[in-house]
């Protein structure tokens, strides 16, 4: 198992997660946040709290697959969500690397970071 990569992989969403927390709080405005595009409190409000449930469930499925969780799911079945994580991260940043801000070009090289790391850890062995 590469411990450090989901170590690392946990961190940077725990990072991500408090940054949403901070955009909901409004201590960072919304308008840095998802590209400028949103447009109202209630837009905010829904865009951070989905981003931060998909990011604890990012978590919770490394922490499955490493072993940190006792899981009911199919192993199988958590690598194949891993592996659909990577795949939108890999997307995203095609997408990040033609926006139009540096702002947002800058994020490619975190969701190129998460993408490898979601690799290794879906790649390793079982704990």
């Amino acid at each position: 198992m590469n411990r450090r990569a989901s170590s690392v992989l946990i961190s940077l969403l725990v990072a991500v997660i408090a940054f949403h927390g901070f955009v909901l709080l409004k201590i960072i405005p919304y308008t840095i946040a998802w590209g400028g595009r949103l447009q109202s409190d209630m837009e905010m409000y829904v865009f951070e709290t989905i981003s931060i449930l998909i990011n604890l469930l990012l978590i919770f499925l490394v922490c499955i697959k490493t072993g940190r969780v006792n899981s009911f799911l199919p192993t199988k079945a958590v690598n194949v969500i891993l592996w659909f994580f990577c795949g939108v991260f890999v997307l995203n940043t095609i997408g990040n690397l033609f926006a139009q801000t540096i702002f947002e070009k800058f994020f490619a090289l975190l969701t190129a970071l998460f993408a490898v790391l979601i690799g290794q850890v879906v790649r390793s062995e079982n704990k």
